[in-house]
């Protein structure tokens, strides 16, 4: 893929004494839909935090856009988190003391948008993602389903190259599971982010264009949805 916006080369990453990574690699295109499939410690989501700056490999290279990640300073890569990367968790992570409006706006604030312009944007996300009717509320007032959709207009308010998402429907029954994929892929093609996808679902992943699969740290095999 020669025109790869993210690349993992040969990553190898221990915690410890234990291998998480063992020779992981992947490339990602821009605008593509790409699930990291594989069995619980199978190293999907150190891969995934490899990516997206969190985590650095001991050993191999992470390039975004044609530059090495690994190099930067903690700051360089928590800034780049903040401008051109999305993240949806599991469980949402929501800021359990703030409104949906508020939890969307948040990045756009980070960012030093003002309040005002913030919230609309904001809201205007909530209306796609089809939570509107949530936004003066806080987390613990919504649905399962209906905070993952508020975490997912927060990872793309911002318009961010890339979206990681990390068992983005673990928490959820299969009807919502569906309808925040549906949302998450469909929102993020409408503005041309790519996705990095972590399941062990396959109806999960069949919503990627483009699948690799991780066993014992290693990517063994890449099959195209």
């Amino acid at each position: 893929m020669t025109d790869a916006l993210l690349t993992a080369t040969d990553l190898h990453l221990s915690f410890g004494a234990s291998p998480a990574l063992a020779g992981a690699s992947v490339e990602v295109a821009p605008g593509e839909v790409l699930a990291l499939l594989g069995p619980s410690g199978s190293g999907k989501s150190t891969l995934l935090h490899c990516l997206a700056g969190i985590l650095r490999p001991d050993v191999g290279e992470v390039r975004y856009r044609g530059s090495r990640l690994d190099d930067l300073s903690d700051e360089r890569r928590s800034a780049l988190r903040r401008s051109d990367f999305g993240f949806v968790f599991q469980f949402g992570s929501l800021v359990p003391e703030l409104s949906a409006v508020d939890n969307v706006a948040l990045p756009l604030r980070l960012a030093g948008d003002r309040r005002t312009p913030a919230r609309s944007r904001a809201r205007e996300w909530l209306e796609r993602l089809e939570v509107a009717d949530v936004a003066d509320k806080r987390p613990g007032e919504m649905s399962g389903g209906q905070g993952q959709r508020v975490a997912v207009a927060r990872a793309l308010v911002g318009g961010p190259r890339v979206v990681f998402a990390d068992e983005p429907t673990g928490a959820l029954d299969s009807f919502n599971g569906e309808l925040v994929m549906d949302l998450l892929v469909g929102a993020a093609r409408v503005q041309g982010s790519s996705v990095v996808l972590v399941t062990h679902e396959s109806r999960v992943a069949a919503y990627a264009d483009r699948e690799v699969v991780l066993r014992d740290g290693r990517s063994d095999a890449r099959v195209h949805a």
